[in-house]
């Protein structure tokens, strides 16, 4: 049991991450129905786009003063790719039954991956990511690296954020409506289209947002890092409800600390020794996935219409 507030940090810290993922699979499912699996790839480009804002600033330079460089080029890169992949490969088939886009998006996810680790200068092994130096942080009986404290507090800044734009602002206004009935929003003058292209960018940058904790967090970045924790990140989505903005936060924390916990006290349990430790840490949050889905298919909190954005 003293171990137990060093678990639920390290899963805050991972349901974070996912959470932020997680909103950008819920934003574009709820306005188009479409699940975006290229968002984990464009969470991997976010994080090489970070690093090589790093790599252009000069030797030496801090990393606090580096760090809003770094996430201004990991959004840029990412808003470019999810924008551009909206354009080019889902908006044509927007008309089109729902497994071509899907197909469309597995397709997309592949490229993406290729594509970095064959033109991203040795991307073929991980890259050095810079982290903060220092000694860690004890916070309540937890160990916290200062790489971490910037993601506990960059996801409920971005969570805040978010929900400030989708319930003041016009165009927030305009993403419930497009989300409730497209066909209706774009009779009373919305711009659907706009309104598309603004939720798979508000998406990526978060995705980026997280990208730039990941590297912080690990010290590397790894071409191929986007598809697992894409999936999680999908799975978080699920879980809290997909289509519920906070629903795709609250799922990223409960999977992240259900993965946490797991990991850490399931060999513990009488005849489940083999089961425990690191290794079978992704096949408990699908377990765990699976459960909800058997118990509560919407979701934690289901898929209020309102919400969706």
């Amino acid at each position: 049991m003293h171990e137990l507030p060093q678990q639920l940090a390290n899963g805050l810290i991972l349901g974070a991450m996912y959470g932020l993922i997680a909103i950008g699979y819920t934003m574009v499912y709820g306005i188009v129905q479409l699940i975006n699996f290229a968002h984990g790839e464009i969470f991997m480009v976010g994080g090489f786009g970070a690093l090589t804002a790093h790599l252009a600033l000069p030797d030496g330079t801090a990393l606090a003063l580096a760090l809003p460089l770094m996430i201004a080029g990991g959004v840029l890169a990412s808003v470019t790719v999810a924008v551009a992949a909206e354009r080019f490969a889902y908006r044509p088939l927007r008309g089109a039954p729902r497994l071509a886009p899907l197909i469309t998006a597995i397709g997309l996810s592949i490229a993406l991956q290729q594509a970095v680790w064959k033109w991203y200068p040795d991307a073929k092994k991980a890259r050095v990511f810079p982290q903060f130096k220092g000694e860690s942080l004890h916070l309540l009986g937890a160990t916290v690296q200062r790489g971490e404290i910037f993601l506990l507090a960059a996801a409920p800044l971005c969570m805040l954020a978010l929900g400030l734009f989708v319930t003041r602002t016009r165009t927030g206004r305009g993403m419930q409506a497009t989300a409730q009935d497209p066909d209706t929003a774009r009779l009373m003058g919305v711009n659907t289209d706009r309104i598309i292209v603004i939720a798979f960018a508000i998406g990526a940058a978060f995705a980026a947002v997280a990208a730039v904790a990941h590297g912080l967090k690990y010290g590397q970045v790894d071409f191929r890092m986007g598809f697992i924790t894409g999936l999680k990140a999908f799975t978080a989505a699920v879980l809290g409800g997909i289509g519920n903005i906070y629903g795709a936060m609250l799922g990223g924390v409960v999977l992240g600390v259900a993965e946490a916990l797991a990991t850490a006290y399931i060999e513990d349990i009488p005849g489940m020794s083999q089961f425990g430790g690191g290794s079978w840490k992704d096949v408990w949050a699908f377990v765990l996935l699976i459960l909800v889905l058997l118990l509560r298919p919407q979701g934690l909190l289901g898929e209020r219409v309102a919400d969706r954005a």
